[in-house]
C-alpha cells in the first residue's frame, strides 16, 4: 500500500527537482512535515537534500551563500516563524545585495487552536505570528515573497520559488507555510519533471562588437573588477581579456571575490583612483560602486560597465557613470569580447610594467618586524607565507582589509570572498564554503568587534556536528577601530581627541584562545611574530585533523 503523502513531502520534491543539495536549518516547531519526509528519505534510501543542522538563524543563512558562492548551486533555508526570520534577515539582506540564489521559508499556524483535530501550541497565539504574516518582514529584501495558501499548490509554489530565485537578477525567494497546509495529503502530480537550469543571457552581438572596436582603439584601456571572479570561469575569462591586448587589471578597493591572479605581471593592485588620468578607456567588470562619492567617475574618458545586471534596484543610490553597457552571463561576456577583439586583429597595448607594486605593498620595516604587539602587516605577510596556495580566505575585517588585499598572495580562483551586507555573517560563510569545498582549506579573517557579532558557540557546534573544521584568525586590536577613526574624521580637535575618553571604541574580549575548547577545537594567543609561522602550521594541523581552530593574534593598531 502506497505511503500517504502530505506538505512535507511536496516541499521535499520541489527541492529534489531543483537539484538542491542542503535543507539548511535552525529548526522550528512548525516543520515536522519536512523532517518525517526527509526520515522518509532516509528509510525508503531515496535520493534527495540533506540536512545541515546549525544553531542559529544567522548561520543558516550565511551557510546557503557561502555554500551557493562557491558552487553556483541554490539551497534551501528553512526558519521559524517570524522570530526566526528576524533573525536571519541580515543574511537574506546580503543575499539579496549579492544576488545569491536561495530559497527561504518560514512557517506559521492559520487557526491559532482553535480546529478541533490540531494544536499548533498557545506561543503561535502569545508570541509567533506576524500581522499579515512574516514575509512581510522581508518584502524588501527578496526577490519575491509569498504564503502558500493550499497543499495543492505547495510542490509548484515551491518550485517556481527556486526557478525564480536562479533568474536574472537572481537573488532570495521567501515562502510562509502553514502547517496545517503541510499536513494536508498531498497527491504528487503525475509527471514530476526535473526543473531545467536557468539559462546565460549573454550580450547582444552587436554590443559586443561596438565595445571590441572601443577597446582596440583606446591608447591606454583598463580593467576595474570586483565580481568577475565569482565562477572559476570568470576569473579564467578575465585573464584571457587581460591578455588579448595587455590590458592593465586593477581590483576594487573592496571586492567582493578575488578576480585576477596575484602573481599575473599585468595585475597592478588595488589603487586606480590616482591613476585614473592615465586611462581612457575604463572597463568596469561586475562592479556596483566603481567610484566613490558615486558622481566621481573619470573625467575625459569613455566607461564601460560589463555586468549581467549593471543597475541594481537594491541600491538607494547609484551612479556608475556608464557611457556604454555590455550586459549578460560576466564570463561569457568577457570570452565574446575577447574573441571579437582577437577576430578583428586586435594587437597588444606598450603597458607600464607592475613591477614594485606587490614589493612596495608587502614591504615591512625593520622595527615592524620585530614589534610586539604585532604589526597587521608582519601578521598578513606570514599568512601568505604559510598557508597553502588552495587556500580559501573569508574576509571579514574593515580597517585590516586594505592590508589583507595587498599582503597575501592568491593566484587561484575562488580564493577570496568577503561577506556582503553587514557584519556577523563570517563564521556561516566559512562555513558553508567548507562545506563546498572541504579539500581546500578554509581560514576566516576577522577583526576581533567583527568576530563577536557572530554566532560564535553556535558555529563551533555546527563545524563539530557536520564535520567543517576551518581555521579562524582573530584581528585582534582591542577595539573598534573603524568607530574612532571615524569620530576623529568629524571631531579633529573635538574632547575625545584631546582627553582620549572615547566611547563605543574599546573592547574588553573575552580570552578568544579558549572559546573552541568545549567543542574540541585549537587555540592559541600569538604575541610574538616570532611564533607567527608556527602558530598557523599548528592550526592548520588542527584543521588537518577535523578540529576548528582559532588564532587570537594581538595587533598593534
Amino acid at each position: 500500500m502506497p505511503q500517504r503523502k502530505d506538505g512535507g513531502d511536496a516541499i521535499l520534491e520541489a527541492l529534489r527537482k531543483l537539484d538542491v543539495d542542503y535543507i539548511i536549518s535552525s529548526p522550528g516547531s512548525e516543520w515536522p512535515s519536512v523532517w518525517e519526509a526527509l526520515a522518509r528519505q532516509e528509510v525508503n534510501e531515496e535520493p534527495g537534500p540533506k540536512y545541515i543542522n546549525t544553531w542559529h538563524e544567522t548561520l543558516a543563512v550565511a551557510m546557503a551563500q557561502g555554500y551557493t558562492r562557491m558552487t553556483g548551486r541554490m539551497q534551501a533555508v528553512l526558519l521559524h516563524a517570524g522570530v526566526g526570520v528576524l533573525q536571519g534577515s541580515m543574511g537574506i539582506h546580503g543575499a539579496f545585495q549579492g544576488e545569491i540564489p536561495m530559497i527561504v521559508a518560514s512557517g506559521e499556524t492559520a487557526t491559532y487552536g482553535e480546529q478541533d483535530d490540531f494544536d499548533p501550541g498557545p506561543q503561535w497565539l502569545r508570541n509567533l505570528s506576524i500581522v499579515g504574516g512574516p514575509n512581510r518582514l522581508v518584502d524588501s529584501i527578496t526577490k519575491w515573497s509569498s504564503r502558500v495558501t493550499s497543499a495543492e499548490v505547495l510542490y509548484e509554489t515551491f518550485s517556481r520559488a527556486g526557478e525564480m530565485a536562479q533568474r536574472t537578477p537572481k537573488g532570495p525567494t521567501f515562502l510562509n507555510v502553514p502547517m496545517e497546509t503541510m499536513l494536508e495529503e498531498w497527491i504528487p502530480p503525475t509527471n514530476l519533471r526535473n526543473k531545467p537550469a536557468a539559462p546565460k543571457t549573454r550580450p547582444e552581438s552587436s554590443d559586443v562588437e561596438a565595445i571590441a572596436d572601443l577597446v582596440i582603439k583606446a591608447k591606454n584601456p583598463v580593467i576595474l573588477a570586483d565580481s568577475a571572479g565569482k565562477t572559476a570561469e570568470g576569473f579564467q575569462a578575465m585573464i584571457t581579456l587581460a591578455e588579448s591586448i595587455n590590458i592593465p587589471v586593477f581590483e576594487s578597493e573592496g571586492p567582493g571575490y578575488s578576480n585576477f591572479p596575484h602573481n599575473h605581471p599585468l595585475h597592478n593592485g588595488y589603487d586606480l583612483k590616482q591613476r585614473y588620468t592615465e586611462f581612457d578607456v575604463f572597463l568596469v567588470v561586475g562592479t556596483r560602486a566603481p567610484w566613490y562619492p558615486a558622481s566621481n567617475s573619470p573625467v575625459d574618458s569613455t566607461v564601460i560597465v560589463i555586468d549581467e545586471n549593471p543597475i541594481k534596484e537594491f541600491m538607494v543610490y547609484q551612479d556608475l557613470g556608464a557611457d556604454h553597457y555590455l550586459e549578460g552571463d560576466l564570463a561569457a561576456s568577457l570570452e565574446l569580447l575577447s574573441e571579437a577583439i582577437k577576430s578583428k586583429g586586435g594587437q597588444p597595448k606598450a603597458v607600464a610594467s607592475n613591477t614594485g607594486v606587490w614589493e612596495r605593498y608587502r614591504a615591512i620595516s625593520e622595527d615592524a618586524a620585530n614589534a610586539s604587539p604585532i604589526d597587521v602587516g608582519v601578521l598578513c605577510n606570514a599568512l601568505s607565507d604559510n598557508m597553502p596556495s588552495d587556500s580559501i580566505y573569508i574576509d571579514e575585517t574593515i580597517v585590516h582589509r586594505p592590508h589583507i588585499l595587498r599582503r597575501i598572495n592568491r593566484d587561484n580562483p575562488q580564493s577570496y570572498l568577503r561577506p556582503i551586507g553587514g557584519l556577523g555573517q563570517g563564521l556561516g560563510t566559512a562555513l558553508g564554503v567548507k562545506l563546498a569545498t572541504p579539500e581546500r582549506p578554509v581560514v576566516a579573517l576577522m577583526g576581533d568587534g567583527a568576530f563577536l557579532y557572530n554566532p560564535i558557540t553556535q558555529a563551533f557546534g555546527v563545524a563539530r556536528e557536520s564535520n567543517l573544521p576551518i581555521m579562524i584568525v582573530v584581528f585582534n586590536n582591542t577595539s573598534y577601530a573603524a568607530m574612532k577613526r571615524l569620530h576623529l574624521s568629524f571631531y579633529p580637535e573635538g574632547d575625545a581627541a584631546k582627553t582620549g575618553i572615547f566611547h563605543g571604541v574599546d573592547i574588553p574580549g573575552p580570552d578568544y584562545q579558549g572559546l573552541a575548547d568545549p567543542f574540541g577545537g585549537h587555540g592559541e594567543r600569538v604575541e610574538d611574530p616570532k611564533r607567527l609561522s608556527g602558530a598557523i602550521k599548528d592550526g592548520l594541523a588542527a584543521i588537518a585533523e577535523g578540529r576548528v581552530a582559532i588564532l587570537d593574534v594581538a595587533l598593534s593598531g
